[in-house]
């Protein structure tokens, strides 16, 4: 790895990621809204509207995971290299819609139990 003479670090981290630069542009874009409206918000319902939206996103990348985790299994043909491949992106799967099920209850209980009004949490 080439080292850059001026701060001898990686040229590499100084370059920003594609996806790096994507998510934050995407969370700018999302909150634009919130900012440029001017209208007095809620904390409560903005950190809702988060967690819903976050809920959504992993939902449906859990989805995809079960389908490529299917079609996986489908073309293995009996390897059980690949077989163990694709069990362990089901159990992945599977493991993201517990942690996605638990992290709303979990967030429900909290709101029940320190008494916060509806659509805080």
């Amino acid at each position: 790895m080439e080292l850059s003479p001026l701060w001898q670090t990686p040229l590499a981290y100084k370059t920003m990621n594609k996806k790096t630069l994507f998510l934050i542009l995407l969370v700018f874009a999302s909150a634009a809204p919130v900012v440029v409206s001017a209208q007095a918000i809620p904390l409560g319902t903005i950190v809702n509207n988060a967690k819903n939206s976050l809920t959504a996103i992993a939902a449906s990348a859990s989805t995809i995971a079960f389908i490529v985790a299917g079609i996986m299994f489908l073309t293995a043909t009996g390897n059980p290299q690949r077989m163990t491949i694709a069990r362990g992106s089901l159990i992945a799967a599977i493991a993201g819609i517990v942690i996605i099920i638990l992290a709303n209850f979990a967030c429900d209980f909290v709101g029940l139990f320190f008494q916060l009004p509806a659509g805080a949490c």
